[in-house]
This record gives C-alpha cells, structure tokens and sequence, in this order.
C-alpha cells in the first residue's frame, strides 16, 4: 500500500467549457492543453454535494478512444486528492456508456461499496484519434446523464477555477489487468479496482431477455446474424454476448476489437458510415452472389446507439422504437407485466405514438436528450423510449442501450418464429416490420444532417424559420409556390416541455411545422458536434392506407423534403447544396 499526497495546482479557467447534453465535447488536441481536463474534472467534483465525493465510489471508464487511458491516470489522482474512497475502472479502461449506468445501478463491490457517479470518457459516435474528439461527461447516482442544475455549476466552477488537486504520487494504475490496487492517504484508504464490466452487464441482460430462446434462434441453420461494431467499446462485449453466450458463430462478427481510432471510421451507426455493414446486409451500391444474412446490426463508439438491418432491408430507429414497443410484451420476459408508459424524443416520428394510442399506454413526447426519460424512468411512468438518432432503451439503465436494442429485436423474432425454426422460411426483420404498417400504418421518414456548418449561419436560418410561424397563410402560400401537392401547415411552433415529474420547463427545443394530413418538418441544431453547428432537418409523412405502406420511401418524401430545403432556405444561408449525411 503507497503512501500518497495532496497538491493544490493553480490554475485559470478556459472559456468554452460548458457541457451540453452529453457532457463536453472538443478536440483531443484541446483536452492535451495543460490544466484543462483537471480544471473540468475538478470543476465537477466542486459541483457534487460532498458525500459524493468523500469516501464515495466513482466510476471511471469510457468508449477507448485516443487519450482515455491517459485521462484514466488523470482522473484518479484527481479523485484520490479530493478524497474519493474508490475508483472502479473498466478493463483497459473500457466500458460502453449503457455498461456504467448500469455498474452504477447494480454492481456492488467486494466490500458492499456502490458508485455514486462516473466520469465516462467518450465523445459517442463522433471520429477518435489523435486530430478528432474527444469527451468527458459525469453520470449521477441514478445512473443518467448529469441533470441541468449540476451541468450549470459545473459551468459556472470552470469560469471561475483557480486551482485544482491531484496526488502526482499516485503511480499509474495498470489498467491492462484485472484486479485490485491499494494507496494510503491524508483521508485514509484509497483503492482502484480494475474489472471487466462485461460480466455484470451480461448478468443485467439475463434477467431481460430469454437467452436460450434467442440462442435457439442463433444456432438455427435457418437464421444468419452480423454484428458490426465499427471499432467501438461495443466489441468488447459481442464476443461474450453473441457467441459465448448465444451461440453465434465468430465470423458473424466485424470490426469487433475496440480501436482507439476505430480503424481511422467514423463510429456512427447509419447507412452512410457503416459500409461493411450495410454492403453485407445487400443494401449497398455494388451487387453481390453472397446471399445477405437475415439480421444486422451495429453499435457506435461508445455502444448506445444501435443500426437494425433485415436482408436488403433498413429499420428505421423511429419504427424499431415503435415494433419493439408493440412486441415487448409477449417476446421480452422482462416486460412481461406489461409496460409502464413509452416516451420518444420529438423530432421522432410519430409511430410510437400510433403504439400507443392502440395499447392505450401513457406516451411522453420530450425534448432531445436522455436525461427527461431518466426522469420519467425514475417516475416509474415510462418503461420503453427511443431518438431518431439510433437510440433505443428501456428502463432497465438510465442511457440508451444498442446491444439491448438488439436482444429486443432478436427477442422479437425468436417468438415470432418459435414454432418455425424447422420451416422453408424464416419470419423476417422485414415481414415484422411491413406487418407492424399493415396493422398501425406508416411514418415514411428521413433526417438530413448538416455537418460544421457556420455557426453563425445556422442561427440565422433557425431565426427565419421563427419569425415566418407569426404568419401561416404567407408560409402556406410559399409551400404552394414550391409543391401544390403539399398539405398546408395548420401549427408552427417552437417545441416547449413541462416535465411531469419535476415540474422544470425546456424551451427552444426544435422548430415545427406540423401538416393537416399529419405530416412534419421538424428543424433543430444539435450539440453532439465539437466544431461548427450541425442542423438536422426531419421530415415525416404518414400513411394509413396499407395498400399505399410499400412506396418507397424517397418518392413518398419527395415533396416535403423540396418544401423542407426551399422554405427553410437552406443553400442560401449554409452554402451547402446537398447534407453530409441523409438517414
């Protein structure tokens, strides 16, 4: 056991170190400047109240990205200086973001000790490496996103931070290794321990999911399975899952040992960024004898987000939230009580919504961002929830959950083919999904992202958007201007939200323009980006004749994707003629 001290380092605040929905996010190159990752770390620490932090027990772990293991080092010597009792490390310091939430909620340490919060190292589905991002976000007790009021003090501590602690005598700790490592301090004792967080997320799993029906399901000859997890933390636990456990055979497998670059790709679950994937699954441009598995799926770096593929066949995240809500109560035991509530972001088709109005289950609409379905979650009124984003989770965590979302869809198709796995042909992903529009009709959808665009820019075109809703028949008679054959708009709004639980209001939340014929347009800025601003615009027609559900989907959107990009004057404001990324 190393004896170890205190050092007060001084310091000055950097500008821009405000967290934003999923913590804080910048180049690597801006976290390697001296003093600035310690003066957020111990901004966060000066947040928490101080049995948070004094003797308690803190997770810190994240996606592996470039320059994990070395905030790793960093971190806990901060911790051992402000007093922590214990650090709980992820092996080689990786740990999906659904895999701490749920180390926070369930694991309990060999001395009866249980996390308070975490510090989860990980810029999501934004690129890794040396010259690309990376992000730093804490996690409370709950085992979701930190609330507002804390991001807000941690804000407030890093425009005023003069000096910050570490104990520097703290060696590093390897990582690499399994086990548990002892110091002694000015607070007393002080251990790091190190373990591989599959363990205890698999546990988690199988008290959800029927394994042995889903590993029937695997192992029939009938059925094939990819799992792509673009390099990201998810590969640390495929293996274990899909073939230990289930039975899938490792081949099924692809870009499943974590990078800290992710192979030089960018870990974003979508049609755009995950080629291997999508070219085996039949969807991409270049034709192939190989006849295409039935189920796909991949992860983002750091495992939350989720891509579901059938055979030549893409889910989109709006109506896998929905067919997963639709069957969870007779496919997935966890659930087999029946379901609290469902909940989906706003910019989310309304597919969920048709679910459940159908089921008669309560239903949230809430702004973007996890944390306002961690609070319904905790409010016992919601058990199932998706984004448009490629997130999908349940109340089982407060994060989304992508390896989750793929035991659910695989869940789904186990019971749909219990009594057919001997059978010429397989109920497919894309039979329950046509089967879902045939009996709740269908959300044709698409989101267009518009990467690092000028800032300035963006604010403009947002502005516009909201000063043309004080007059619908001047917006009504553009939209005839551009495409007669468009349903007039009937609301625009900004969105609000009144959280039921806390009672707290968001506002700005999104831009809406909302159809007679239940169409959308939906037009909002995200904050996931580290440079620039990125304008993601959704658009959203819905179609209850069945005989009318098979279109395809970039013919029925037509229309509304021309009113989208010429009322919103998108060229003309961003420069940008088509979006980075169409999904």
């Amino acid at each position: 056991m190393g004896l170890f001290t205190v050092t007060k380092k001084a310091t000055t605040p950097f500008e821009g170190q405000k967290p934003g929905t999923s913590g804080l996010r910048k180049k690597v190159t801006v976290f390697q400047q001296p003093h600035y990752l310690q003066n957020f770390v111990q901004s966060t620490f000066n947040a928490l109240p101080a049995d948070q932090v004094k003797g308690a027990t803190i997770v810190v772990s994240g996606d592996g990205r470039y320059f994990s293991k070395d905030a790793v080092q960093i971190i806990t010597k901060m911790a051992a200086a402000n007093g922590v009792r214990r650090v709980w490390v992820g092996l080689n310091s990786l740990m999906s973001t659904p895999a701490v939430s749920a180390v926070i909620r369930e694991r309990i340490g060999a001395d009866g000790s249980k996390a308070t919060g975490a510090f989860i190292l990980t810029a999501s589905h934004n690129p890794g490496g040396p010259t690309e991002d990376f992000g730093i976000k804490y996690n409370m007790g709950n085992g979701g996103p930190a609330p507002e009021s804390v991001t807000d003090k941690i804000f407030s501590n890093t425009t005023t931070i003069s000096e910050y602690l570490i104990s520097e005598d703290v060696p590093d700790v390897d990582i690499s290794v399994v086990g548990l490592t002892s110091f002694s301090g000015p607070d007393g004792p002080f251990d790091v321990d190190v373990f591989d967080s599959s363990v205890d997320y698999i546990k988690l799993m199988k008290t959800i999911f029927d394994f042995e029906a889903i590993k029937k399901l695997l192992t029939s000859p009938k059925f094939t399975f990819c799992y792509d997890a673009l390099h990201g933390v998810a590969g640390a636990y495929a293996k274990h899952i899909f073939v230990e456990e289930l039975g899938a055979d490792e081949s099924s497998l692809l870009n499943c040992v974590p990078k800290e670059d992710f192979g030089g790709g960018h870990p974003d679950p979508n049609l755009t960024y995950a080629k291997e994937l999508v070219e085996r699954m039949g969807l991409g441009k270049s034709s192939s004898n190989v006849e295409p598995p039935e189920f796909g799926a991949a992860a983002d770096g750091d495992a939350d987000r989720n891509m579901i593929l059938g055979k030549r066949f893409f889910v989109t995240p709006s109506d896998s939230v929905a067919i997963i809500a639709a069957n969870a109560v007779q496919s997935i035991p966890y659930f087999a009580s029946g379901l609290k509530g469902v909940a989906r972001s706003m910019p989310t088709s309304a597919a969920l919504d048709v679910v459940a109005k159908n089921l008669n289950l309560k239903f949230f609409e809430v702004p973007t961002g996890w944390k306002f379905f961690g609070n319904l979650m905790d409010a016992g009124m919601c058990s199932i929830c998706g984004e448009e984003s490629f997130g999908t989770g349940s109340d089982h965590i407060r994060e989304k959950d992508g390896i989750w979302a793929v035991l659910a869809w695989l869940s789904i198709i186990a019971f749909k083919n219990k009594d057919n796995l001997g059978g010429d042909k397989l109920v497919s992903v894309e039979d329950i999904v046509r089967q879902h529009w045939a009996t709740y009709g269908r959300h044709y959808y698409t989101r267009y992202d518009y990467e690092n665009v000028d800032a300035g820019a963006a604010k403009e075109l947002m502005a516009n958007l909201v000063s043309m809703q004080s007059s619908l028949s001047d917006v009504n008679k553009l939209i005839k201007e551009i495409r007669s054959d468009v349903s007039e708009v009937v609301v625009a709004d900004e969105f609000e939200y009144k959280d039921p639980v806390d009672g707290s209001v968001s506002k700005h939340q999104g831009i809406r323009y909302l159809f007679g014929d239940g169409s959308r347009l939906v037009l909002r800025l995200s904050g996931t980006g580290s440079v620039g601003a990125t304008i993601r615009v959704y658009i959203e027609q819905y179609e209850k004749d069945s005989s009318k559900t098979g279109r395809d989907s970039q013919d029925a959107l037509a229309p509304l994707v021309d009113v989208a990009l010429k009322l919103s004057k998108m060229q003309e404001y961003t420069g940008r003629s088509a979006p980075t990324v169409i999904t």
